[in-house]
């Protein structure tokens, strides 16, 4: 069939299976142009596998440092008719690269909230791997069915406190919008926290610790976004940032544990980027349309490998040696203007998100933001570039494939576990 992009809104309906192919080579072939890890790790356990930092995190590991990589996510195949998700077209594109490279992957398709997940990977790691040295945790949902419970909890995207209204942008009329959201309800506020708080996280590490399969040294790493002051309001100071700051103190207590084999465990601070997932918060999309024309104009522009790229650099680059893996984290660098730039906050948190965290950048941003209008949105920021990436998420606009050929939307991946 020959499959053509069908945007609703925030999310594209249908996937090219030889576009996200293309993207994912793409990725790995920035990861094999760039310097090696001398010193990163060498068995991999990535949670929420398929898409955005979780894919790059497992791009970079395995083509970077020649990981095995074991994948966990969530998502559906295409058949003749109909294509499957973008996220199982990324991960049957990496497995195919990966082999053909000798290296180890395999990936687990379900739910990784449950308890049979958990039990599965660590089937895995014993039979396969023996032990892990690295865990990536990258999950994205909007629900989750606790594995004690049963309970089907929803995460919510509100302010608390008090009612808010957003500038934002409808990417489909591109046109500015106004967005007023009344504030989370506690119920709400403690929904989104089990769903995308550090719980699950915890769960995790103390599964993988209590069986045996954490290698001495073993480091883990969960994603979040702090943002500035355009962005705070809905994300860091909402419902999401509450979920947020319960992995700034789930970390400590895993941190903790793993210091007992000499590991560590952190929360990596990731520049703001395209995903469906941000697209969906409102101010996101006019914010990174802004953000995108700045950091174009100053040379600092990443995406989601180019991020992973520079954090996997603080893990692993640091002062080699020393007591445990906490050691070899490097603390710091000189950016482009000559500033001494801390990669590890205050919080213990690794901050990969330092370029967009510029004065320079998040000053020019706020200059930009009132002056945006219809008129001008696309002199004034980068929302051709937006729109171009949205594409690339589910595989569209990828340089040399030809969209009017006709794909297989059935493309299967070597020796899945499907717990679906």
């Amino acid at each position: 069939m020959v499959i053509k992009p069908r945007v609703r809104g925030f999310i594209c309906v249908t996937t090219h299976p030889t576009g996200c192919d293309a993207a994912v080579k793409e990725q790995i072939d920035y990861i094999r142009s760039r310097p090696r890890l001398a010193h990163g790790p060498k068995k991999v356990l990535v949670i929420g596998a398929s898409t955005g930092y979780g894919l790059a995190a497992r791009i970079t590991a395995a083509f970077g440092s020649d990981a095995a990589t074991l994948g966990v996510f969530f998502e559906r195949p295409g058949s003749e008719s109909k294509p499957g998700t973008a996220g199982w077209y990324n991960a049957a594109a990496f497995e195919k690269y990966a082999h053909e490279a000798g290296l180890y992957a395999r990936s687990v398709n379900g739910d990784a909230f449950s308890d049979e997940a958990k039990a599965k990977v660590i089937e895995i790691i014993k039979a396969d791997l023996g032990q892990v040295d690295q865990v990536v945790y990258s999950l994205a949902s909007p629900r989750r069915k606790h594995p004690r419970t049963g309970e089907v909890i929803s995460s919510t995207l509100k302010p608390i406190g008090a009612p808010i209204t957003l500038r934002g942008l409808d990417t489909d009329k591109e046109v500015l919008t106004e967005t007023t959201l009344q504030p989370a309800t506690a119920e709400e506020i403690a929904g989104t926290v089990q769903v995308m708080g550090g719980e699950d996280w915890q769960m995790w590490i103390d599964a993988l610790l209590e069986a045996g399969v954490l290698a001495p040294g073993a480091t883990t790493t969960a994603f979040t976004y702090v943002g500035e002051e355009i962005t705070q309001a809905i994300y860091w100071n909402g419902s999401i940032g509450a979920a947020k700051k319960d992995l700034d103190t789930k970390v400590k207590a895993i941190r903790g544990r793993l210091q007992d084999i000499g590991g560590d465990a952190r929360v990596s601070v990731l520049k703001a980027v395209v995903t469906q997932a941000s697209s969906a918060i409102p101010t996101m999309p006019l914010y990174l349309s802004l953000l995108f024309k700045v950091m174009k104009q100053q040379g600092t522009h990443e995406g989601c490998i180019e991020q992973l790229d520079t954090l996997y650099d603080i893990l692993y680059n640091g002062a080699q040696g020393g007591a445990n893996a906490a050691d070899r984290l490097r603390p710091s660098l000189e950016d482009g203007q000559g500033r001494a730039v801390a990669l590890i906050d205050e919080e213990g948190r690794l901050r990969a998100d330092y370029k967009e965290m510029a004065p320079e950048v998040q000053g020019r941003v706020l200059d930009l933001w009132p002056q945006v209008t219809n008129e001008n949105l696309y002199e004034i920021s980068d929302l051709a570039g937006y729109k171009a990436d949205f594409l690339r998420l589910f595989g569209f606009g990828i340089d040399g494939v030809d969209y009017d050929a006709d794909v297989n939307p059935d493309v299967r991946i070597a020796n899945l576990v499907d717990l679906t």
